[in-house]
């Protein structure tokens, strides 16, 4: 039995979180990870830190900011009788940049409706800054120190408003993090290697969290909100309480003082106050212990909170909805798109659109990491469909229905993107005879999992000249991807690179622009091995893998299984 999420000696952010620790079963004596005794404490986890007993914990913040990033929306989401009051909270909002990357994705493509998705990242910030925040809990080390963006969920809106797909990233997912530049100038490189995603807040902020995920998943961005967790203790109590569901009476705590302490009886209980955050925190006695579990559990508790915001009386009191408001918006910082009231409680409506029974939590398909065993990657195959899913606005209950036009190829490329969402491409071609493009053989995919095919790049550098574009040259410079790209560098070269993408019978979402080439360059990628087009991709899934979780809004029947050794 392994433990996602676990902290290693010497970690990127390494603390004492309720994650680490011994055996999962430690109460009954079973195993921890890779055999070891409960309470083990072998190398790459941090021995004797369950998740309640002695002081607070950090894993008790980071449930408390997941809790707070999805209900944020849902308390706005309700606020229209109240939205009057909300008025003088303007002054409230905290801004940051959106995007800190180099790579600037257009807006989602509209439907054939003319209708856009929209998509919104969630992050849960572990700033220990400010008193109440630390009258919370925590280790005081961690007081004032850098964040960690410890809690990452992707919100998609479809364009036809008629389904919402969440995807959350585990916080300890290796990857490979861009250049990030802070608007005063501060540069941060791009990763050598694959650096724990957590760590991109500390890139100059969540801009950088934000281009980090489009990198990995070529879906354009369009909003952030960034939680603290102040004002989340009173919002389970605001609705009367959360129903939950354990299959078997539960007891968290181990024989040697570890678990939140969350004791209730089998089936369905309501829960609010410090249950609700014992409910949020419990890792030993749900499942298998792991840090996995308790992702289920608060996926639970999230769809049935969504659920008691929606028809919850006691929220039509503008003055209740006035003060959690007010929690909220004082617990967020957004990005300059959302600074003002006025925005926020148009987005609110748009989720509001959406009924419950047409939300699908997830989290990202993952294997564990080759590279250290304590952490995970991406899964491949399954992450990147899940993905492409949301990239081409395909829900992920399995409910779609083909839209008119739709085109599966439409969003096919891992990175679709062609200029800021404020300036789109409509920068003029130049002739085709005008036009310097440079061809880079990627032919080998990402991370060179296949050897190029040689010459590749003199192949259609030389196709390009027989259409027009004399000024095609191959170049030397390596580079692997798994769909063929077109990268430019400035704004004035949008239109050119769009010219050469229309020549090749590339889809628009194959360019994209990036300060990582000096012109027009055109990436052959492992799906132009052969022939004079690149080879068109599958179909695209209809439904959420398995390995998603993927678990349903209007779930009432959802319980959580009770780990053996933990019941009474």
């Amino acid at each position: 039995m392994r433990h996602s999420s676990v902290r290693g000696e010497g970690a990127p952010g390494a603390a004492a979180d309720g994650i680490s620790g011994g055996g999962a079963g430690a109460s009954a004596g079973i195993p921890g990870p890779r055999g070891e005794a409960a309470g083990g404490g072998g190398k790459g986890r941090a021995a004797g830190t369950g998740d309640a007993g002695g002081p607070p914990r950090r894993g008790k913040r980071r449930v408390l900011r997941w809790v707070a990033s999805v209900t944020a929306l849902l308390i706005l989401g309700t606020a229209g009788a109240g939205y009057l009051y909300y008025t003088y909270l303007n002054g409230n909002i905290r801004t940051d940049a959106l995007n800190l990357g180099d790579n600037k994705l257009s807006a989602p493509r509209p439907n054939a409706f003319g209708q856009t998705p929209l998509n919104i990242l969630l992050i849960g910030s572990d700033a220990r800054d400010g008193e109440e925040n630390k009258a919370l809990g925590g280790a005081k080390d961690s007081f004032d120190g850098p964040p960690l963006a410890d809690v990452q969920m992707l919100l998609h809106l479809s364009a036809d408003r008629s389904n919402m797909s969440v995807i959350s990233m585990p916080r300890d997912t290796l990857l490979k993090m861009p250049k990030c530049t802070e608007p005063n100038g501060k540069v941060h490189q791009a990763s050598k290697g694959l650096v724990q995603t957590n760590e991109s807040l500390q890139r100059g902020g969540p801009g950088c969290t934000v281009a980090t995920w489009q990198e990995l998943t070529g879906i354009p961005i369009q909003h952030f909100m960034m939680i603290d967790f102040k004002g989340v203790v009173s919002m389970a109590d605001a609705i009367g309480g959360v129903p939950v569901c354990v299959d078997k009476n539960v007891n968290s705590r181990t024989r040697d003082g570890k678990g939140s302490g969350l004791k209730l009886p089998a089936g369905t209980s309501t829960i609010q106050g410090e249950q609700a955050l014992q409910w949020l925190r419990t890792r030993y006695g749900f499942e298998d212990g792991t840090d996995i579990a308790r992702t289920h559990a608060q996926h639970m508790y999230m769809n049935a909170l969504a659920r008691e915001f929606r028809k919850n009386a006691k929220l039509s009191n503008p003055v209740k909805l006035n003060s959690l408001a007010q929690a909220a918006i004082e617990a967020m910082v957004v990005d300059n798109g959302l600074n003002k009231i006025d925005k926020l409680y148009d987005l609110s409506m748009e989720l509001k659109k959406v009924p419950t029974g047409r939300i699908t939590m997830t989290t990202m398909p993952w294997i564990w990491s080759p590279q250290d065993s304590n952490r995970v990657e991406p899964k491949p195959g399954e992450a990147e469909e899940l993905f492409r899913m949301v990239r081409e606005d395909i829900p992920l209950d399995g409910q779609g229905t083909p839209q008119p036009g739709a085109s599966a190829s439409a969003a096919a490329s891992p990175a679709p993107t062609s200029a800021p969402p404020s300036q789109p491409a409509t920068d003029p071609a130049a002739p085709p005879a005008k036009i310097p493009v440079m061809v880079r053989n990627a032919t080998g995919g990402k991370g060179a999992a296949e050897s190029k095919v040689k010459n590749r790049a003199n192949e259609i550098a030389a196709l390009l000249v027989s259409k027009g574009f004399t000024k095609a040259v191959a170049d030397s410079q390596t580079a692997g991807e798994d769909t063929t790209l077109i990268r430019y560098a400035s704004l004035d070269q949008a239109g050119d690179a769009h010219a050469v993408a229309a020549a090749l019978g590339l889809p628009p979402t194959a360019v994209q622009r990036s300060t990582d080439v000096s012109g027009v360059t055109l990436f052959v990628g492992k799906d132009w091995r052969t022939g004079n087009a690149p080879t068109p991709p599958p179909p695209p899934a209809t439904k959420a893998p398995d390995s998603a979780r993927p678990l349903n809004g209007d779930d009432e029947k959802a319980c959580m299984k009770v780990q053996d050794g933990f019941t009474w």
